[in-house]
């Protein structure tokens, strides 16, 4: 599975041909600013939450590409009346069939309010199931003990997790995760962006190692094979 990283918490990953974008926020974030929004081609558009540095570029880019917004029923509300037409909404504790594999929708302990105050459903995270491979996208989450449920609705072949701390849970909380999802192959998001979430990359991962983990931070623009 190919996965490409566009800084903070945007990345997409490509699965039986259909590319799949999570979370759009490029164009605010200055450490982004070398990736032209203009060339990300987009079937669906997973968003895990309301907030701006999670939407910014959500409307924009479902727009050019016509992709599927997938997020919360009052996420996806809110996209119908910002023009979006192609739209599907989910909840915590649902699943559905697309045509690239399974997705379950997860419990995320945050916050969720849209770009024009209004109420933006519950943040959640999705689990992917798919012939190309299976992972956890967590969304911004503080540590749950609800992620020891994730590993009866998949073996993942890689979790993404937060780590900047402040906002979400920081590398400690995220290495008592990784345990929790039954997976050692971590790619590291939400970090950096913001004075709030810098961290010590290095340091960080020889947390992780000493931990017996991987701790994957792309660089921003580039892509890995998982």
């Amino acid at each position: 599975m190919n996965f490409t990283y566009y800084g903070h918490s945007s990345f997409a990953v490509e699965i039986k041909g259909k590319k799949i974008v999570f979370d759009p926020f490029i164009t605010h974030n200055e450490l982004a600013k070398a990736v032209d929004i203009n060339k990300i081609e987009a079937d669906y558009i997973f968003c895990s939450h309301g907030h701006a540095d999670h939407v910014a570029d959500l409307v924009g880019l479902a727009k050019r590409t016509n992709a599927t917004v997938v997020g919360a029923f009052e996420l996806t509300e809110w996209a119908g009346r910002q023009g979006l037409e192609k739209v599907h909404p989910m909840n915590t504790g649902g699943k559905w069939h697309f045509d690239f594999g399974t997705v379950k929708c997860v419990v995320a302990h945050h916050s969720s309010g849209l770009p024009d105050g209004s109420y933006g459903g519950n943040p959640m995270g999705f689990v992917f199931t798919t012939e190309d491979g299976n992972f956890y996208f967590a969304g911004d989450t503080a540590l749950t003990l609800d992620m020891q449920l994730i590993p009866k609705y998949a073996k993942l072949d890689f979790a993404i997790l937060p780590i900047g701390d402040n906002f979400t849970m920081g590398a400690d909380d995220a290495i008592v995760a990784a345990g929790f999802v039954d997976c050692k192959r971590i790619i590291g998001v939400h970090y950096d962006t913001f004075g709030y979430i810098k961290i010590d990359k290095e340091k960080t991962q020889q947390q992780f190692s000493a931990a017996g983990l991987e701790l994957l931070l792309p660089a921003i623009g580039s892509s890995i094979n998982l």
